[in-house]
């Protein structure tokens, strides 16, 4: 594995930056901070920046030496709504927000490249670079995509990368064709009437048909869905009730769905539709559902998956290789990659903490490795 000399030369600056940006995460569309402080950044290499793009979103646009491709590079900026444990000196100091997925990191290994890349200007084409906000579920990419972003940024290839806590370090792994899945996100409330916990013949109790209801909804994937294609509902919440001898009047569930063949997302949102009516009747009550369609499924491009692979190959040698496993888990880089053929890649640095938990850590002795892994897509990709 090798990381260009010159990115190597300024790590412990990608690690103190990271450290920032880890101890002031923001959420999505909340990233005033850090969007500030990016186009400081990249204004002080030379980078014309524009702000504001999406609510909070950030371009740098850096022209190359000589004619060429125009090269996007994407990162996310948000931080997830949940407590930090990991005890680290530089840790959140906003409470009920931490970078538990390691959008701090893709923001510096993106800056790292943004870097080197203005210092050296030794590239064909332009660098266009991307830093989205609220990609946690929140539309920032589509965000984006509203205010006109490749109308007024057009790029020939699109790229992005997610760290990976799962596989080794300095691992890239990649999908080409659907990688991850499309996503919705729902809430159900089931209105009933609520009584003395002592007189349940007196009311119309929510908690029991919730029961009902979780039970009926994990028979939709089971029964209704083509066992060869991948597709997930989850109950992830349920909220009901405040005393011991009281029954509530109402209960909300909410959760996810996930699918990777898109007619089957409307076929699962009709079949929940159903159960609602069905426990509605069953139990003499009333449910509403409320569904909403937050990710696309991603796509990666064979063509551009297979020149990622090249590229990445120069630098991590056999550790690159097109063998990812589809995810159920999403990404709104779907949405952008709609627009623009690319490649979305996996780049592991092994700490075996999982995203989204309250102790997740990053290995910063990656940044640079994926700051190379940028500079080297512009410098290859753009001369193509």
């Amino acid at each position: 594995m090798s990381v260009l000399p010159d990115i190597a030369a300024f790590a412990d600056d990608l690690t103190a930056l990271r450290h920032d940006f880890h101890s002031h995460p923001e959420i999505g569309f909340q990233e005033h901070r850090t969007a500030a402080r990016i186009s400081d950044l990249l204004r002080g290499w030379g980078v014309e920046v524009t702000t504001g793009i999406g609510g909070t979103g950030v371009v740098g646009v850096l022209e190359g030496s000589r004619p060429g491709r125009t090269i996007g590079l994407r990162s996310d900026m948000d931080a997830l709504p949940m407590e930090e444990r990991t005890n680290l000196p530089y840790a959140s100091v906003n409470p009920g927000v931490f970078h538990g997925c390691g959008h701090d990191g893709h923001m510096t290994m993106l800056l790292g490249a943004a870097r080197y890349l203005a210092q050296r200007r030794d590239f064909a084409g332009r660098a266009v670079f991307i830093f989205q906000p609220a990609e946690e579920g929140l539309g920032g990419a589509r965000a984006m995509l509203a205010d006109g972003l490749f109308d007024r940024f057009p790029c020939d290839e699109l790229y992005g990368l997610h760290n990976s806590p799962y596989s080794a370090f300095g691992r890239v792994s990649v999908r080409p064709g659907p990688a991850q899945a499309g996503a919705g996100f729902f809430d159900i409330t089931i209105t009933g009437q609520g009584a003395h916990g002592a007189m349940p013949q007196m009311s119309r109790d929510p908690v029991p048909a919730a029961g009902l209801l979780i039970g009926a909804l994990q028979q939709i994937v089971a029964r209704r869905i083509d066992p060869n294609h991948q597709a997930v509902v989850s109950v992830t919440q349920m909220q009901a009730g405040s005393a011991y001898n009281v029954i509530p009047d109402r209960a909300v569930l909410s959760g996810t769905t996930r699918f990777f063949h898109e007619p089957d997302e409307p076929l699962i949102v009709a079949e929940m539709e159903a159960a609602c009516e069905g426990v509605a009747r069953i139990c003499g009550l009333e449910v509403a559902l409320d569904h909403r369609h937050i990710f696309s499924v991603l796509r990666n491009d064979p063509e551009r998956t297979a020149d990622l692979i090249a590229v990445a190959q120069q630098l991590v040698g056999d550790q690159a290789q097109a063998d990812a496993e589809p995810t159920m888990g999403s990404e709104d880089m779907a949405d952008l990659l709609a627009v623009v053929p690319g490649a979305f890649f996996n780049l592991g640095h092994g700490s075996g903490v999982p995203l989204h938990n309250p102790g997740f850590v990053l290995d910063d002795a990656i940044l640079p490795v994926g700051a190379s892994l940028h500079a080297r897509i512009v410098e290859r990709r753009g001369a193509a």
